[in-house]
C-alpha cells in the first residue's frame, strides 16, 4: 500500500492516512449520546465551561446545565410521555439551544429522531411523515400547523412548558433520572436518526443512521482534538436538522467545544456573534465563504480571534479559496465532504497544511475505505483517474427507510456506497470532487462539469452567485446555461459573462447561454437546487 496516497494496487482500494479509531466493542450497549457525554466528562480539561450561547440573546447555558436539561427532559419523556425505545420523533425546529438537549435526551431513551426542514411545505412534510411513521412531534410555535395528529400531542420546544420540564428538576430528582436512563438498553447498531436526503434529484428519500455510524463521526474528531488553552468557541450557520448540523451537535459536546447558535444565518448578524463572543471556528456552507469574500461588512467587525472556517455540503472553487486566504491571511479554511448517507463526512482537511492544498475536500476519514470507479466499466482506478466515487466504513448508514430497491442499489452487498459523485484521489490521498456524475453536461460527446464553471463565475467581481445546468441543443445534444446573480451596481451582460468564462476554458466548455436572476435556490446546505432552476426557465422537455 502507497505510503502516501494509501492506495493497495492489489484490492484497487485508496485507504485513510488518519490514526485508526477507538470504538467500544460492538456489543457494548451505549447511545450515541452516553458516548459523546463520556467523552466529555472523562477528557474534558473545562469540566463546566460553557456549553451553549443563544446568539440573539447571549443566554448561556454551562456545561453542568445542559446536562441537567437533558436528564430532565429524558425523565420527563420517558416517566409523563412514554416515550420507549424504537420510537420515532418527528423534529420540525430552527435552531436554538433547547434542540441539542431535545437531540441527546430522545437518543439516550432510545428513540429515533427525525428531523425536518421547518420551512417544509405541508405536502413535504406528510411525505417525509409517511417515511419514518413517528409517535410524537417537536415543533415551535410557528412551525407547528403544519403537523398532523399523532399518538402524543405535538411539544412546543419556545413554549413556557417546555423551559419549565428542562429546569424544574432539583439534584435529586436529576439523579433519579440518571437511573430512569439507565435502564434503557441501546445497542450501537439500532436506528439513532432518519435524516432526509437534500432531494436535488428527485424524491426525498429517509436515510437511517446508527448509533455506531455517530460515534463513529465523534471518534474521528477526537484524535484531532488540539491542545488549547481555553475551549473552542464554534458558532453554527449550519441547521441541526440537516446532517452537518446533526453530527457537529454531538461532536462539539464529545469535544467540550462551546457552541454558539443562530436561528438563522445573516451574515451581519453572523459576522456581530464572532466579535462579540470571541468565535475561533465557524461551521458554513459553501455561499457563507463567497459572502465573506465579497461583502464589504466583514471591515467593521473584530474578526481577530477567527482561527478556522469548517466548511462542507458542496465543493468550493480553488479561485474563491484564494481570495479568501488574501483576504483572511490568518484563517484557515478547511474544506469537508460527505453525504447524510455517510452521517455527514467522508473526507475533510485535518489541519493548516492540508487546508492549503485548494480544491481539495481533505482526506479520507479515519477507518473510511475508498474506490474510484469506472462508470462505464466497473474498474476501480488508480491515483489520479476520474471515476465514481465508493466508500465504505463505520459511518456509512443503514439504508433508506421502507424503499429496499434505493437501497441496494445505493449500497452493494459488501457494504460499499456508491456516492454518484465523479471524483479523484491523487497521489498524496487528496480526494477533489468534480461534480455529481448525473449533473455533467453532455456537449458532443465531451462531459462539462457545472461546478467549475460556477467557481469560475463566482471568481468575477461583479457576480455575486451563479449555477449553470445543460440547456437542450439540437446540434450538441446540450449546452452550458449560466444563470448569474449580479453584484449591487454590477453593469456585466450576457456577452461580458460569456467572454470571461471563454478566455479560461476548453471551447467545448463555454457558456453558451446566460440568464440574470435575482438568487440562486439552495438546499440548506449549499447545494443548489438545479431542478428548481429548470422550473424558473421551462425547456424543450424532448431534449432533457
Amino acid at each position: 500500500m502507497s505510503p502516501t496516497s494509501g492506495f493497495n494496487s492489489t484490492s484497487k482500494t485508496f485507504h485513510s492516512p488518519r490514526p485508526p479509531i477507538h470504538l467500544p466493542p460492538e456489543e457494548t450497549p451505549i447511545s450515541a449520546a452516553e458516548y459523546a457525554l463520556s467523552l466529555h466528562a472523562d477528557h474534558s480539561p473545562w469540566p463546566d465551561s460553557i456549553a451553549i450561547i443563544n446568539s440573539s440573546t447571549s443566554h448561556k447555558l454551562s456545561y453542568s446545565e445542559f446536562i441537567t436539561r437533558i436528564k430532565s427532559l429524558t425523565s420527563y419523556l420517558e416517566n409523563v410521555t412514554k416515550l420507549c425505545k424504537n420510537d420515532t420523533a418527528f423534529i420540525l425546529c430552527p435552531n436554538s439551544i433547547e434542540v441539542p438537549i431535545l437531540y441527546f435526551s430522545l437518543l439516550s431513551l432510545g428513540v429515533v429522531i427525525s428531523p425536518a426542514n421547518p420551512i417544509s411545505s405541508e405536502s413535504e412534510i406528510s411525505h417525509q411523515i409517511s417515511l419514518c411513521s413517528p409517535v410524537i412531534a417537536f415543533a415551535v410555535s410557528k412551525t407547528c400547523h403544519k403537523l398532523p395528529k399523532l399518538k402524543h400531542r405535538t411539544i412546543l420546544i419556545d413554549s413556557p412548558e417546555f423551559d419549565s420540564i428542562l429546569t424544574m428538576s432539583p439534584p435529586a430528582a436529576a439523579a433519579t433520572a440518571q437511573r430512569d436512563l439507565e435502564k434503557v438498553t441501546v445497542s450501537q447498531s439500532d436506528s439513532a436518526a432518519i435524516m432526509y436526503s437534500s432531494g436535488t434529484t428527485g424524491r426525498v428519500k429517509g436515510v437511517v443512521l446508527t448509533h455506531r455510524n455517530l460515534m463513529a463521526v465523534i471518534a474521528g474528531y477526537y484524535p484531532s482534538k488540539q491542545e488549547r488553552n481555553s475551549p473552542t468557541v464554534m458558532l453554527y450557520t449550519v441547521p441541526y436538522f440537516h446532517v452537518f448540523g446533526f453530527f457537529y451537535s454531538f461532536k462539539s459536546i464529545a469535544l467540550s467545544e462551546t457552541v454558539v447558535v443562530m436561528e438563522r444565518f445573516d451574515l451581519k448578524n453572523m459576522l456581530r456573534a464572532v466579535e462579540k463572543f470571541r468565535v475561533t471556528e465557524l461551521a458554513v456552507a459553501p455561499p457563507v465563504v463567497v459572502a465573506m469574500t465579497k461583502s464589504d461588512l466583514t471591515d467593521g467587525y473584530d474578526l481577530r480571534s477567527l482561527e478556522t472556517v469548517g466548511c462542507g455540503g458542496a465543493p468550493l472553487g480553488k479561485d474563491v479559496m484564494k481570495v479568501f486566504a488574501d483576504r483572511f491571511p490568518t484563517v484557515d479554511l478547511w474544506q469537508g465532504y460527505g453525504l447524510t448517507e455517510s452521517t455527514g463526512v467522508l473526507s475533510r482537511s485535518n489541519d493548516p497544511e492540508e487546508s492549503r492544498r485548494w480544491g481539495s475536500v481533505g482526506r479520507l476519514t479515519a477507518a473510511c475505505e475508498a474506490r474510484i470507479v469506472d462508470a462505464d466499466t466497473g474498474d476501480a482506478l488508480p491515483p489520479g483517474k476520474q471515476g465514481e466515487l465508493w466508500v465504505r466504513g463505520p459511518t456509512i448508514m443503514k439504508g433508506y427507510v421502507g424503499d429496499p430497491e434505493a437501497t441496494s442499489t445505493s449500497l452493494d452487498p459488501d457494504g460499499w456506497l456508491r456516492t454518484g459523485d465523479l471524483c479523484y484521489i491523487d497521489d498524496e490521498g487528496f480526494v477533489f470532487v468534480v461534480d455529481r456524475l448525473k449533473e455533467l453536461i453532455k456537449y458532443k460527446g465531451y462531459q462539462v462539469a457545472p461546478a467549475e464553471l460556477e467557481q469560475l463565475l463566482q471568481s468575477h467581481p461583479e457576480i455575486a452567485d451563479a449555477a449553470v445546468i445543460p440547456y437542450p441543443d439540437e446540434e450538441a445534444g446540450q449546452v452550458p446555461m449560466a444563470f448569474v446573480v449580479k453584484q449591487p451596481q454590477s453593469r456585466i451582460n450576457e456577452s461580458g459573462v460569456m467572454d470571461f468564462v471563454a478566455k479560461q476554458v476548453a471551447p467545448f466548455k463555454k457558456v453558451r447561454r446566460v440568464e440574470f436572476v435575482s438568487a440562486i435556490p439552495k438546499s440548506p446546505a449549499g447545494k443548489i437546487l438545479r431542478k428548481e432552476l429548470r422550473k424558473m426557465f421551462p425547456m424543450p422537455s424532448s431534449k432533457m
